[in-house]
């Protein structure tokens, strides 16, 4: 009994091992026949539209943004405009102390009034040296030295006059006027306030000319900028109007390049009417210029110009690298044919919107299975190996 037993266990081993065995190749088989039909991932060709566009961000900015300073220094006396008042030209913006300056003005007025008495003096005395140098009670020296006096006398009093000039210009610039028409965006003082205008002259108020024009600041890459010529369209968006679309032309291609990180990008600036008055200063805008635009072509996805099929080495060393590196730097996509082979074909692209690419010339149609991707890397991953172990 005890040895049918163990004839029993052994067998019983035995027969669990190969219906595991069966039943573990026919399930990786069936599989790996899966995995094989569905080793390719692909996307088909097809015909649409092509909107090519290059997306930029920038600042929305008054055209003419006029920076109102000081060139004296002194104590803020009064404001007479604030935030967002309409101002016209030459409308007073805000005063300082003229304290100061009208003791200075005095001053120099007193100094002006004593040089013109030096001068009175010294034409009486140049005159009376004439007439006695006439009658030759005098020497040729005496006269020299009366009109030496009186030219001293004729100078400094232009010199006290220009001091009284400078004087009351400084008066006048105690009361700070608005150059232009337009609505202040920013002010910068208060009452009471002290201004020093030495080497920087301080910025009190900016006002914007016309906030109904206004302009984009945008930076463009290198790249890009070649596509963009003045006069033409523009959309952007801003995020306070997420949903809607405004309008601009591309006013000027400036010159004068950033450079950031090796990252040379251009100023392009963008014309915008703003009529309704719904875009502020310093509103983000997202730019897009449309370059190109193509109607009912052939396109094919960009995921499948990224496809590099993995082939093994062939003999022939360095000659056959140097063949399949030239062959891989050609423009080619591969199409998948009903027996599941590869079959390369070179294209000659157009166009692109980031998603989408033109086809220009080649052998494709609208409806063939192009390969994105390979799903099996490598073969070593697509054989499965099986294995059982016994404690």
């Amino acid at each position: 009994m005890q040895k049918f037993k163990a004839l029993f266990s052994r067998t019983g081993w035995l027969g669990l091992i190969l219906v595991l065995a069966l039943g573990g190749g026919a399930y990786f088989a069936f599989v790996g026949k899966d995995k094989a039909q569905a080793r390719y991932k692909t996307q088909a060709a097809d015909v649409g539209d092509i909107h090519q566009v290059i997306t930029a961000n920038g600042t929305l900015n008054p055209v003419v943004l006029v920076n109102v300073g000081t060139q004296v220094s002194g104590t803020v006396k009064r404001l007479h405009v604030d935030f967002n008042n309409q101002v016209t030209p030459g409308q007073v913006l805000a005063e300082l102390d003229p304290s100061l300056f009208q003791a200075a003005l005095h001053q120099s007025e007193a100094n002006q009034a004593n040089s013109d008495a030096g001068l009175k003096l010294a034409q009486a005395k140049e005159k009376r040296a004439r007439e006695l140098l006439a009658k030759n009670f005098i020497s040729q020296t005496a006269m020299d030295e009366a009109a030496q006096a009186f030219e001293a006398a004729q100078a400094q009093a232009r010199l006290a006059r220009a001091q009284v000039e400078r004087d009351r210009i400084n008066l006048r610039y105690a009361v700070i006027r608005s150059p232009i028409a337009g609505v202040v965006v920013a002010r910068s003082i208060d009452v009471g306030q002290t201004v020093a205008a030495s080497f920087q002259t301080p910025t009190l108020f900016q006002i914007a000319k016309d906030l109904r024009d206004m302009q984009i600041d945008s930076s463009v890459a290198e790249a890009d900028v070649g596509a963009i010529f003045v006069g033409q369209s523009v959309r952007f968006t801003v995020d306070a109007f997420q949903d809607k679309n405004f309008n601009g032309k591309v006013k000027q291609i400036r010159l004068n390049p950033t450079v950031q990180q090796n990252v040379v990008t251009y100023n392009v600036v963008v014309g915008v009417d703003n009529s309704e008055g719904q875009l502020l200063p310093g509103m983000t805008a997202h730019v897009k210029i449309a370059v190109a635009d193509r109607k009912q072509v052939l396109r094919i996805p960009n995921a499948v110009l990224r496809f590099k099929p993995e082939t093994p080495e062939e003999e022939g060393g360095k000659n056959n690298k140097r063949e399949r590196k030239k062959k891989e730097e050609a423009t080619q996509v591969y199409r998948l044919e009903k027996d599941d082979k590869l079959v390369p074909v070179k294209v000659k692209l157009g166009i692109t919107d980031g998603t989408h690419t033109e086809i220009v010339e080649g052998d494709l149609k609208a409806g063939d299975a192009l390969v994105v991707k390979d799903t099996v890397q490598k073969k070593s991953k697509e054989k499965s190996s099986f294995s059982f172990r016994m404690f």
